[in-house]
């Protein structure tokens, strides 16, 4: 089985990819058409050119090795993707081959943790209108994707994990809740700029309080990600 787990920054996203990577029957690949975003578009993201250089930069070819056998014939390939990397004119034939699962996250949650990151942030930054554009797709594919939120997960980890395996029909694992502090030989080349966070866990954080408050210079940009976020948790 193939699953990809389309998100937006700043979302669980890496937590999730190491609680399937800490199973045995399962591989992962780290946000592989990463390197294809940033050669086809203007954006200027820490560390752009490193990462250009340790991967494939073809969608195209991306996309065949995505749908190609899964390595070391594992019965899992779990495959982290970023929505706002499958730029418009990247083909999405492969979506037709993968369990699509979408992960959101409460925008205001996610405004507030990419801008400790970056001083600069746009709507397209955050991913929200591509993954509703690759879950109208997948729909459209006659599919019913899995959407999952991140504050469900941290509510209680073990339970939506179960709920989440059991949609994918596969078994749950114990060990996808908990794994070793530090870095992954799988973590892309990027994780020395975002990852301090999740290399010092050892599972996923704290139950979530209330969601913070969006700076006046983020309002509109809410308005619009938290349109789309309504839109998608009413498929959960």
């Amino acid at each position: 089985m193939k699953i990809a787990m389309w998100s937006g920054p700043r979302n669980l996203s890496t937590a999730m990819m190491y609680a399937f990577g800490n199973r045995a029957d399962t591989r992962v690949v780290d946000e592989p058409f990463y390197g294809a975003y940033l050669h086809h578009s203007n954006a200027d993201h820490p560390m752009r050119a490193e990462i250009m250089a340790s991967m494939a930069c073809d969608p195209v070819q991306v996309s065949a090795e995505l749908s190609g056998p899964v390595p070391g014939g594992a019965a899992i390939w779990y495959q982290k993707h970023m929505t706002h990397h499958m730029l418009d004119h990247f083909p999405m034939d492969l979506l037709a081959q993968l369990r699509n699962v979408f992960l959101i996250r409460d925008p205001a949650r996610v405004i507030a943790s990419y801008a400790r990151k970056r001083a600069d942030v746009t709507l397209y930054d955050l991913g929200f209108v591509q993954q509703k554009k690759i879950f109208d797709h997948c729909v459209a594919l006659g599919q019913v994707p899995v959407v999952i939120d991140s504050d469900d997960i941290l509510a209680d980890p073990k339970s939506a994990l179960m709920e989440l395996c059991l949609r994918l029909e596969i078994a749950f694992d114990p060990a996808m809740l908990h794994w070793p502090a530090g870095p992954r030989a799988q973590d892309g080349i990027w994780a020395a700029h975002w990852y301090d966070a999740v290399h010092r866990s050892t599972g996923f954080g704290p139950a979530p309080g209330p969601a913070p408050r969006v700076d006046a210079d983020y309002d509109a940009l809410w308005h619009q990600a938290q349109a789309i976020y309504e839109q998608l948790q009413a498929a959960k």
